[in-house]
């Protein structure tokens, strides 16, 4: 061994030419973002196993938790991604993503994260239609309706598919619940020329996300709750327009202030109002979407296609 290299390797705790091996690795024909990527999470991780001088032990639960995620994962439960809701990561890639996407003072609506629950093929309804069947509970029925506009012009947009989503009042998503019929609490709503839409939902309750796997391993070792405020989930497409991927919460809900998952934002909270003469709604719940243009954000910043939002 040389000897500058024995002097510098006495200097270091650990072998310091360790990482610059494993990065010179990558080989000439790597797609440029994919080692970018690769190689700051490589970097980190090393550092991260010399800063807390990672022990074997310590590294194989680290590695269990991830199998266990991904051994519990299926059509109807994310646990991988509930995994990384907990640390907070998809709530702060989706801030990272909004944040890129526009610096315009007037912004589109804000986004939240998809989470775990979201379902491909939502059925199709007509505008004022109900999305709640098989409930026993009958929950605080709310009429809910709003306009589709283009942010920065404020014209309605026409074609735009409003795909909303939330829990019965047990706490439960239909798919982890036998009880509730196949894509309860689930639709897809399409605007006309005057952008408006309207349906009947529930006013949501909170609820604890799953935490019988390896999210609920991080909570309880964290000492944390596993609730979330009380929400309705929301994608949205438009022809021309980015995606929206959103949540919108119940103002008045526990932990607001205190969301298992941190996706909370001001502008995202709502008011349910009392309703009247209506027979099949209690509360009246307002709420408009505001969207970007393709030209309006930074290319490839802001969501992509429906498949590629609705799969994170």
């Amino acid at each position: 061994m040389p000897a500058a290299a024995v002097s510098d390797s006495k200097a270091h705790k650990f072998n310091p030419n360790f990482t610059a091996q494993v990065l010179a690795a990558t080989g000439p024909n790597v797609n440029p973002r994919v080692k970018q990527l690769t190689h700051s999470l490589i970097q980190h991780l090393h550092d991260f196993a010399r800063e807390n001088e990672l022990t074997v032990d310590e590294w194989m639960m680290g590695v269990e938790l991830m199998n266990e995620a991904g051994r519990m994962s299926d059509a109807k439960r994310n646990e991988g991604q509930l995994l990384c809701d907990v640390l907070g990561l998809e709530s702060l890639v989706d801030e990272i993503t909004y944040k890129l996407a526009t610096d315009a003072a007037d912004e589109p609506t804000a986004t939240a994260i998809l989470g775990p629950f979201y379902r491909h093929d939502a059925p199709k309804m007509e505008m004022g239609s109900c999305i709640v069947h098989g409930i026993k509970e009958s929950g605080d029925r709310t009429w809910m309706h709003g306009t589709v506009t283009d942010f920065k012009t404020g014209a309605p947009i026409e074609g735009a598919v409003i795909d909303v989503w939330h829990t019965a009042p047990n706490g439960l998503y239909e798919q982890q619940d036998p009880d509730q019929p196949d894509m309860n609490l689930r639709g897809r709503f399409t605007t006309g020329k005057d952008g408006k839409y309207n349906f009947y939902c529930l006013r949501p309750v909170p609820y604890p996300i799953p935490f019988d796997g390896p999210a609920g391993k991080i909570l309880t070792a964290l000492d944390r709750h596993p609730y979330r405020p009380a929400h309705i989930h929301f994608l949205l497409t438009a022809p021309g327009h980015k995606p929206i991927v959103t949540q919108i919460f119940d103002r008045s809900s526990k932990y607001v202030e205190d969301d298992a998952v941190f996706a909370v934002k001001d502008s995202l909270l709502v008011d349910f109002l009392p309703f009247k003469g209506d027979p099949n709604a209690e509360f009246e719940l307002p709420y408009d979407f505001k969207m970007a243009t393709f030209t309006d954000a930074k290319e490839g910043k802001l969501g992509g296609s429906t498949e590629e939002s609705a799969s994170l």
